[in-house]
């Protein structure tokens, strides 16, 4: 588990880094932890670690063969429904702070942010459109992204891949951020099965206890479950059922958890624009 990256506050301006996600690096500054502090890392099963790629790849692959065909059904109800085109790309901050090219089915109108430039999706957004709400809803908008984990740039189940537009602001918020960036970004993950979209620096609190809490209790069989996990939630079932019959911690045991690490916190006190 790298422990020694050296990182220092990105800079706001990435209209280029877009041409160039391949061999770039978002740098930002390491906040010291308290005396007596690690950093955040796997309790147990760190071989898993050495070996998880490989199997991400692996099951990428076969999970390839039944994604495509639904790949193309929404591409192209996106494409019959709402102009632009049926896919975006996006640039995301990866595993050490690398940048990378994410892959997703358009769920918003095309250009939604070309007047206001980057900003979270709101309950209600009216930047979604009727069929991108359901492909949002059923996580089949994230289907590209195994792509993504083929290319080695993200794993199936792992911390959500943030923009790098946010990253600077999130970190002067909550030092010891930069934690989270110690494993691949997944297509799902313990936050994303059971909590909404990011819509302010209170809600990526939560979500970064829920992040460091799945670096901490790294394992096969939690990978195992929150595939699973996120399977029936696609299929609408809530995570409170398909949470319990699994074993996945809810929010509040997960904070609890996690209380060491954040517990020294303030609250967020400013709300995220850009």
């Amino acid at each position: 588990m790298p422990t020694n990256i050296n990182y220092q506050l990105a800079d706001n301006d990435t209209a280029d880094t877009r041409n160039k996600t391949s061999a770039t690096t978002l740098r930002f500054r390491r906040e010291r932890l308290p005396i007596g502090r690690e950093p955040v890392r796997p309790l147990r099963h760190r071989w898993y670690l050495s070996c998880k790629n490989a199997a991400d790849f692996v099951l990428a692959a076969l999970l390839t063969v039944p994604a495509v065909p639904l790949i193309f059904l929404a591409a192209l109800l996106v494409r019959l429904t709402s102009r632009g085109p049926a896919f975006y790309t996006q640039t995301r901050v990866g595993m050490n702070g690398r940048l990378f090219t994410i892959w997703k089915i358009r769920s918003m109108i095309h250009n939604c942010e070309s007047l206001t430039g980057a900003r979270w999706s709101i309950p209600g957004d009216p930047r979604v459109t009727r069929v991108g709400a359901f492909l949002r809803a059923s996580h089949l908008d994230e289907l590209p992204q195994l792509l993504n984990v083929l290319q080695g740039e993200m794993s199936l189940i792992g911390p959500r891949p943030e923009r790098p537009e946010f990253v600077p602001e999130l970190e002067r918020e909550l030092p010891g951020y930069w934690q989270r960036l110690a494993v691949r970004p997944g297509v799902t993950g313990l936050a994303q099965v059971q909590l909404p979209p990011d819509s302010d620096l209170t809600s990526v609190r939560r979500k970064l206890a829920h992040d460091l809490y799945y670096i901490r209790h790294l394992s096969p069989w939690l990978d195992v479950r929150l595939l699973f996990c996120t399977a029936f939630y696609a299929m609408g079932l809530p995570f409170g059922i398909a949470g319990k019959l699994l074993g996945i911690p809810d929010g509040d045991t997960v904070e609890e958890a996690m209380n060491d690490v954040l517990g020294d916190l303030q609250a967020p006190h400013a709300r995220l624009s850009a």
